[in-house]
């Protein structure tokens, strides 16, 4: 019984550990080095019809060159709301259209900005270590709970945090690999 409720507790922590490296790799895959990708799109949304909308489900998204996003609403009356949205998002873009398409240059890649990328993907996997470390705090007070309860003994619960501080370095390893890994990405173009 005691044994069945810790490991419950420890796979609760694993997977909110493990979404929040899912989050993290989302998050860095919309931070492009030196070129531009579709995906840099992910999370800017558009009103489309009062609902907040992914852009890639309102319009066809292209790279017809290293530099150039190529936006084509699917209904003409979208271009100044997706125009809207992308000023908005404030991505770096330079945006203009021609009543059929929506280009969004970005300016070249200088040693500034990627400084500026790698200070942002520094705080990104900081939030991640913080929100892994809220998942090892909210395991450790449920742990805290059984031994309070009587359902786990003291050196269970000792045991178990143990364990749950176990899973929080694999995956604070795994957040500093990531980023180390973004970085290099960005530093090597």
């Amino acid at each position: 019984m005691s044994l069945e409720k810790i490991q419950e507790v420890e796979e609760i922590v694993a997977l909110m550990m493990d979404s929040t490296i899912e989050s993290l790799k989302r998050d860095l895959s919309t931070i492009h080095a030196g070129r531009v990708s579709p995906s840099m799109l992910d999370n800017v949304k558009v009103d489309y019809y009062g609902t907040p909308t992914p852009i890639n489900q309102v319009a066809n998204i292209s790279t017809p060159e290293p530099q150039l996003l190529a936006i084509s609403p699917w209904e003409k009356k979208m271009i100044k709301e997706i125009e809207r949205s992308l000023q908005a998002a404030n991505l770096g873009f330079s945006i203009s259209n021609d009543g059929n398409i929506i280009r969004a240059v970005t300016p070249p890649f200088t040693e500034e900005r990627r400084k500026d990328y790698v200070k942002q993907i520094k705080k990104i996997g900081e939030d991640s270590k913080i929100a892994v470390r809220n998942a090892r705090r909210e395991g450790n007070d449920q742990l805290k709970q059984l031994e309070k309860d009587k359902l786990i003994s003291q050196d269970e619960e000792k045991t178990a945090q143990e364990q749950v501080q176990k899973i929080t370095d694999q995956h604070t390893g795994i957040v500093d690999e990531l980023i180390a890994a973004k970085e290099k990405e960005l530093m090597t173009l």
